[in-house]
């Protein structure tokens, strides 16, 4: 990640680099770094004022109005409040919080959005919906080829906004199914891992989310295969995907999803019930 130095202290990039060929939300950062500009000249300073004033260099405050990074949250606070712009500044993050995301994560968080009901079967890692921060980044920061900072900082972000989803009131009904292995692999040490499995306690005891685990001495499953997800939504429809099947693409058309729904559904009816669960987890923290 990239940094400037103000009056000798290291404070963090003010955005994040977008994806090539994210067209979209390129758009969208172009018009808010217009607005940037034309507030910075009304109030009659240069980019390196103003970039001094919020404690960011010329050329990061540029970048920014040209639209080539996405501003950070509390960049956009305190440029208003350095521009006296009574919080217009401020409500441009809710045109560059979408924006934020991966395009794939981005057209994901819509679906989830429209989601009424969640079916979640992860055979090697806990879902990303039920990770804690600090077992997100000690995932991320294994994966290779390395994510840059700016990168993992972005994924993290984003991973964390998704979880809100199970904050919603009223909220989706949620049904995830986890491998034993993945409840035993101690990503980040053990104290990062105690964590999780007490996180995964208190999320089964919000009334609309199940966890069941999947023994590993069970017969095998008919989806031992890879990652079944499914999202139905309101009006009936669902989308879904599984790995190995469909090359690995998201479906919609009834018959595959009748399929997955049938993969899931026997899945879920051979693993744990969520009480046997909840004591399975609660069985593990005593030898982690």
């Amino acid at each position: 990640m990239s940094v400037d130095e103000v009056d000798g202290v290291v404070v963090e990039d003010a955005g994040w680099e977008i994806d090539p060929g994210d067209e979209p939300g390129r758009a969208v950062l172009a018009t808010v770094g217009r607005q940037l500009k034309t507030w910075r000249e009304a109030k009659g300073l240069s980019a390196a004022e103003f970039g001094e004033l919020t404690g960011y260099g010329e050329d990061m405050i540029r970048k920014l109005e040209r639209g080539d990074r996405i501003p950070r949250p509390e960049f956009l606070d305190r440029a208003d409040e350095v521009l006296g712009a009574n919080g217009l500044v401020a409500g441009l993050k809710q045109d560059t919080s979408e924006v934020r995301y991966p395009k794939p994560i981005r057209d994901l968080v819509q679906l989830e959005r429209r989601a009424v009901e969640f079916c979640m079967y992860t055979n090697f890692d806990l879902h990303g919906l039920l990770q804690t921060p600090e077992y997100s980044r000690a995932m991320m920061q294994n994966w290779r080829p390395m994510y840059t900072p700016a990168q993992l900082e972005r994924y993290l972000t984003a991973r964390e906004n998704r979880r809100s989803v199970l904050q919603k009131s009223p909220g989706p009904e949620f049904s995830f199914i986890q491998e034993e292995v993945s409840l035993r692999r101690p990503v980040g040490g053990r104290m990062v891992l105690r964590r999780q499995l007490e996180h995964l306690l208190e999320v089964s005891e919000l009334p609309n989310v199940s966890i069941q685990v999947m023994p590993t001495l069970r017969a095998e499953p008919p989806g031992s295969t890879g990652v079944i997800e499914l999202l139905k939504f309101g009006d009936g429809t669902a989308v879904g995907r599984m790995d190995g099947d469909f090359g690995g693409r998201p479906v919609s058309d009834p018959k595959r999803i009748r399929l997955l729904d049938l993969r899931y559904g026997i899945i879920r009816s051979v693993a744990l019930t969520p009480a046997e669960t909840r004591d399975y987890i609660e069985q593990l923290l005593g030898e982690t």
